[in-house]
């Protein structure tokens, strides 16, 4: 489904039914290269089953015979909502060329208020529940700060209050990755030919970005040294690990722009939830909701310490839950029954 917020296009997908009340809206928000399609089975436009299928539908975690769940792909994404690959005029006559380079630079803060637009016309006035992880958890942070008497419940997985020094530094070799392919042409690329566009570029930045969202020990455990099946290393081959991180690659050069990829990654730059509002403390002192962080043992994007600063910072009005995995921050993702356990706990508080 879409909606049109003046000039900007929304791609949103729902599951459940909503309330005579409407008092049953749960938001479920996205991370960097996820997208709308959070439950739901392979379909044209996603090569594979919703990101959070495991925990979305009846008598799941998530359930829907209870909850009206709504998921929207971001403002700056590639798939239905505006981002840089979009029209960056519909009228007649007008320009029509992709945004391309010309996209603006924009903050959590705007995919918020783009969310907010969403909800108004959809007429919910609060949210039973706003959820998200990693980038969906800066997204929820700020909905609960910029909006606090329509967020009810907040559960805010692998995230933390602001942007790393690492976390940039990490998004500043990844862009550089795709700026550097011939074929980004400076980001206007969009052509007749959907392979001339710079697919070498994001599948390095890719690689670059997915060895932050596993942890040492669990590629040692998996990997370990071992060569790719049927080749040998020693004579040109690789090693299983190189050939992991090739399909991760690949993947995503399937079904992602790079564009959004760099105006999503640097949007996670400026996520500071403290920045004109006198800090983090004075931010955070705003929030309504009953909330709960989520920690992954094993995150080295987002590591635990970050979570605890956001506990110290809310002042005891938060639950912090952690999970316990070898999959480091991508656990928000793989392990559903212990996410879905918290999640569902969440849900059922108060």
């Amino acid at each position: 489904m879409g909606a049109s917020i003046g000039p900007i296009t929304v791609a949103y997908e729902t599951w459940g039914k909503r309330s005579a009340s409407g008092d049953n809206a749960v938001l479920v928000l996205h991370a960097l290269t996820g997208d709308s399609h959070a439950a739901g089975p392979v379909e044209p436009g996603h090569l594979a089953p919703g990101w959070w299928d495991a925990l979305i539908g009846p008598g799941k975690a998530i359930d829907t015979d209870r909850w009206w769940v709504v998921c929207p792909n971001t403002l700056g994404g590639c798939q239905g909502t505006t981002g840089p690959a979009s029209p960056s005029s519909a009228g007649p006559g007008e320009n029509s060329a992709p945004w391309g380079s010309r996209f603006p630079r924009i903050t959590v803060r705007d995919q918020v208020a783009v969310e907010r637009a969403l909800a108004e016309t959809l007429g919910i006035d609060r949210w039973a529940a706003v959820i998200g992880g990693s980038m969906g958890g800066m997204r929820a942070l700020e909905w609960a700060v910029m909006y606090p008497a329509m967020v009810e419940r907040l559960v805010v997985l692998a995230c933390g209050a602001a942007a790393s020094a690492e976390q940039i530094a990490l998004c500043a070799a990844q862009a550089h990755a795709i700026r550097l392919d011939p074929r980004f042409r400076g980001g206007d690329y969009y052509g007749a030919d959907p392979g001339d566009g710079p697919h070498v570029g994001l599948g390095l930045a890719r690689r670059i970005g997915h060895l932050s969202y596993r942890s040492e020990t669990e590629l040692e455990a998996r990997f370990g040294r071992q060569p790719q099946l049927g080749e040998d290393p020693l004579t040109g081959g690789r090693y299983a690990i190189e050939s992991y991180l090739d399909h991760q690659a690949d993947k995503l050069v399937r079904r992602f722009d790079a564009n959004s990829y760099l105006v999503l990654s640097r949007t996670m730059d400026h996520h500071d939830i403290g920045r004109g509002r006198g800090g983090l403390a004075a931010a955070l002192d705003r929030v309504q909701a009953t909330s709960t962080i989520v920690t992954i043992d094993s995150d080295r994007l987002y590591p635990p310490r970050l979570q605890e600063e956001l506990m110290a910072l809310l002042g005891g009005r938060a639950h912090r839950h952690v999970v316990t995995s070898p999959f480091g921050h991508d656990a928000f993702l793989l392990e559903a029954t212990q996410v879905g356990r918290v999640i569902s706990g969440a849900l059922n508080a108060g």
